[in-house]
């Protein structure tokens, strides 16, 4: 591909794949080997970037950024526009991802991330992800009908947004069926009926008798079974999906650029760290990108609730999935009976991020172990190796012992860029109460959705580590989406009235027909694949998708 630089091509992070274009990394979705897609090499940013970006809406950003890991011979510029745009027209918000104070003083700032469709960050990623699957697929299909068409089965595990985010940035597509599968039980009631509300013939949902780790492990071995792969072309949507990373690269340039706009943040003195909710370790890791391509990020600052297996890590170097049982293992509030899973899960008032295994920390170790082990390779062939060799250690010890650790070296560079905190449940209920009592928020009374108070408490943390840096926490879901844990912090705050932060479209969409089918984890790989085959064949003869 000489028409590509090293970032415009993609390797797996266990080493058993390079050289794979844009297209092929988003529509494969996870490696042959079971590792995750990755630029073969991270770009720099152009020469006067900063005065030549000042300026830029969201959208001109998103092209700038996304031009430079995606090869014009794949998708040419005007066509990247065309997708950007009808991405980003969606959104309520003329700026997509506004940056709003909180506190001046303290220099809290707060980048709100959901005012796309489904009032959640992953719409900013799943808008653009939708409309790529479907550029890519008319592309293919151009001129073809009946079963040469290209049809993609696309798979997806959630813990509340990213469902409802995928399926409305698929529904409807012509030659895609999407498959979501989150829960039971585990995920707020407006993320659900977000889910199962939608009838379009192309979206499935699977209600899963298990965690969001069983969902997610499905996901996985589907994309590992041969079998499946034999009748069924899978893409995914989940994180693992190089595409999701790459689109919220953007906002953190859209951020820091608001915030030199304003004249408070000097860039020349001030510094700035972001402070990110974290599950699955995709949000933070675009920030990790950003500041790799030269963003002047000072620090990246993981706020974990009390599921931390990535908070111990920084504290540790082990990154261990150990079981939790007794009074220790109770996530949440004793009021809210709200106990532990018996594999080690809590179930915390943050349930997007009641996660056990974070499946992008992978590419920040590939990253890490490049840089610590590769260095004395002979040449790049060989430090890529060594880098996917180490991962796959790690990642083999990871599913049959548990847990590995890590040498202090490479932990030692993890922490160059990164910081981590454990918020727990209390304290984000306490977080919510405070933040409603701030004066100086934009608008008074300002209500924070769970996760987003996670940011917040670890972003006051950071302040005090850092006195006088800018600390931008960020906002990944509208409270709506999590009336219980926002009912329960200002149960005592006599004006505050749920209905008045609760948006129209969210009026009365509990009570509509649900569609959806019952899984059991019981059932295995099998029972998954089986179900997922048999909906595509009704899809196909039914005619919809022809």
């Amino acid at each position: 591909m000489a028409s590509h630089t090293a970032s415009q091509k993609y390797l797996s992070t266990r080493g058993g794949s390079y050289g794979l274009s844009f297209e092929d990394a988003v529509l494969k979705g996870l490696a042959n080997d079971s590792g995750l897609f990755i630029p073969e090499d991270i770009p720099s940013l152009p020469q006067n970037w900063e005065k030549e970006w000042l300026n830029f809406s969201f959208e001109e950003l998103a092209f700038q950024v996304f031009s430079l890991y995606i090869a014009p011979s794949e998708i040419p510029p005007a066509a990247l526009k065309e997708i950007i745009h009808k991405s980003y027209s969606t959104f309520r918000e003329p700026d997509v991802a506004p940056t709003v104070s909180l506190d001046s003083e303290k220099k809290i700032y707060l980048l709100e991330l959901f005012h796309g469709p489904t009032f959640a960050f992953k719409d900013v990623a799943l808008q653009f992800l939708g409309n790529l699957f479907e550029f890519f697929l008319v592309r293919r299909n151009e001129g073809k009908t009946g079963k040469d068409r290209e049809h993609l089965t696309v798979v997806g595990a959630t813990s509340g947004d990213t469902g409802s985010a995928a399926i409305y940035g698929l529904r409807g597509k012509k030659d895609v069926s999407v498959f979501i599968m989150y829960p039971t039980g585990k995920v707020s009631p407006v993320q659900e009926a977000q889910m199962t509300t939608v009838t379009d013939e192309n979206v499935h949902c699977f209600s899963v008798d298990g965690t969001f780790d069983d969902c997610q492990d499905f996901v996985k071995a589907l994309f590992a079974d041969p079998e499946t792969n034999k009748t069924q072309k899978l893409a995914a949507v989940n994180s693992i999906n190089w595409a999701r990373i790459l689109a919220q690269i953007t906002y953190y340039f859209a951020s820091y650029f608001s915030l030199v706009r304003s004249g408070t943040f000097k860039p020349e003195s001030d510094k700035i760290r972001f402070v990110v909710p974290t599950g699955n370790f995709g949000d933070i890791l675009a920030g990790y990108f950003a500041k790799r391509m030269g963003l002047p990020i000072s620090k990246l600052v993981i706020a974990t609730n009390e599921n931390d297996i990535l908070h111990r890590f920084w504290q540790t170097g082990a990154y261990e999935k150990h079981p939790v049982h007794g009074a220790a293992a109770e996530g949440g509030l004793k009021e809210d009976g709200v106990k532990a899973h018996e594999e080690g899960v809590k179930e915390t008032l943050a349930p997007a991020m009641d996660i056990l295994v974070s499946s992008n920390f992978e590419r920040l170790l590939w990253f890490l172990a490049y840089d610590i082990y590769g260095s004395s390779a002979s040449d790049l062939k060989e430090k890529r190796q060594v880098a996917g060799s180490k991962v796959k250690e790690w990642q083999t010890d990871l599913k049959t012992s548990g847990g590995f650790s890590v040498e202090k070296k490479l932990l030692d560079a993890a922490k160059a860029d990164f910081e981590s905190e454990r918020v727990s449940d209390k304290e984000t209920l306490l977080t919510i109460r405070d933040v409603y009592g701030w004066s100086n928020t934009p608008g008074g009374n300002y209500i924070l959705d769970p996760h987003s108070a996670i940011a917040v408490n670890a972003a006051l943390r950071s302040a005090k580590v850092a006195p006088g840096e800018y600390n931008v926490a960020l906002s990944t879901a509208h409270p709506a989406k999590f009336s219980h844990a926002v009912e329960m912090a200002l149960v005592d705050e006599k004006e505050f009235q749920f209905k008045d932060v609760l948006p129209s479209e969210f009026v009365g969409l509990e009570d509509l027909p649900r569609r959806l089918i019952h899984v059991k984890k019981s059932g295995g790989l099998d029972g998954v694949r089986k179900l997922i085959i048999d909906e595509v064949e009704k899809e196909l003869k039914s005619g919809a998708r022809s």
